[in-house]
Order: C-alpha cells, then sequence, then structure tokens
C-alpha cells in the first residue's frame, strides 16, 4: 500500500527542520580542523583554486583600475592577456608623478615569499593604497601573485616617478584638491 502524501504544510514543516540541520552542518568547520585552527586563520578568500582566487581579488580589489591601460575607459572590457601591464598615464600630485607598475613583470622578477612581503610592508608614492594593501592575508596575497605569475610576461617596464618639480612628458591624471570657486 502506498502511504499518504502529505499536504504542502506539513511537507514544509517537515522539511524545515530537516533543511536547517543540513545547513547547521554545512556551516560547520571541517571535523578535523580544531576550531583554535579556524580561529587563528587570517580573513581570506577562497575559490575553486588560488588563481580563481587571485583573479577575483584583482578585480574586486581594483588593480585594473591603475594597472591595466584602458580599463576604466572601456568599463572593463579588456582581454585578460592585456591585463595588468602597468601603464603610460601618470598620477600628479603634491609628490610629483607615478606611474602604475607593470605587474606582469614584476612577479617575474619576486618569489611569492617576496611578493607577499612587498604586499605587507612597502611603503611607496601615492596613490596606490599601500596603507590598505599591508593588511592583506598571506594566502590572499600569495592569491594574487599566483594569478599574475599564470598571466605570464608581457609589456614594458613603468616610466620612472617623475619629481615634482618637473613637468612629465607622458599623459597625467591631475590629483590636486581644487577650492571651489569664490572660495
Amino acid at each position: 500500500m502506498i502511504p499518504p502524501i502529505p499536504s504542502p504544510r506539513v511537507a514544509v514543516q517537515l522539511a524545515l527542520p530537516v533543511g536547517l540541520a543540513l545547513l547547521a552542518v554545512g556551516c560547520q568547520p571541517p571535523s578535523d580542523t580544531p576550531r583554535e585552527a579556524m580561529a587563528e586563520m587570517p580573513p581570506h578568500v577562497m575559490a575553486s583554486s588560488p588563481i580563481e582566487t587571485g583573479r577575483y581579488l584583482v578585480r574586486v580589489g581594483g588593480c585594473n583600475d591603475c594597472h591595466t591601460d584602458g580599463w576604466m575607459e572601456t568599463n572593463g572590457d579588456v582581454p585578460e592577456e592585456s591585463r595588468l601591464t602597468g601603464s603610460a598615464v601618470g598620477f600628479r600630485g603634491p609628490w610629483g608623478t607615478t606611474y602604475p607598475a607593470n605587474l606582469r613583470l614584476t612577479v617575474q622578477n619576486l618569489t611569492e615569499d617576496e611578493f607577499v612581503d612587498m604586499l605587507q610592508t612597502r611603503k611607496a608614492l601615492p596613490p596606490m593604497p599601500w596603507m590598505n594593501i599591508n593588511g592583506i592575508s598571506d594566502p590572499d596575497a600569495r592569491a594574487i601573485y599566483q594569478y599574475i605569475r599564470s598571466l605570464g610576461s608581457a609589456g614594458e617596464l613603468a616610466n620612472m616617478p617623475v619629481p615634482p618639480e618637473e613637468e612629465p612628458t607622458t599623459p597625467y591624471i591631475l590629483l590636486v584638491p581644487v577650492p571651489p570657486a569664490g572660495g
């Protein structure tokens, strides 16, 4: 004999506790990971692979905004093989003029440990937000390194910074506050 089919209300009442129990189990750390170890892990992003994690972090971290020519002008429509090669457009402010580095060449000349150390300790010229980047976790920094390195070597070295008393010979974006008219 076939058991009676429960009404939709009864089915929901039965499914809800089972679903919540499964969700609670799925949100727990793996049983072989001690809670103390989980508490000591720094916040970091996880994806299907370190390269995918790095690709995601580079995109949401805004690295392409400056380090990929044409990124902002094309609303991010730049093929991946052309990304992160730096730019000849400088950023000019009271510090002088700085140029976005070619990150693909940078990672070719650094070990993964050196890259992580650079991201966590470097203090350099604006507009690179080193004060924010210095707080990156080891796993995230390593993922960014692995992603950029996976792109291979491409492009040219960035221009050297131009001191504030010299006029750059390249296009630049002026980063100087302008007071309101009549102020």
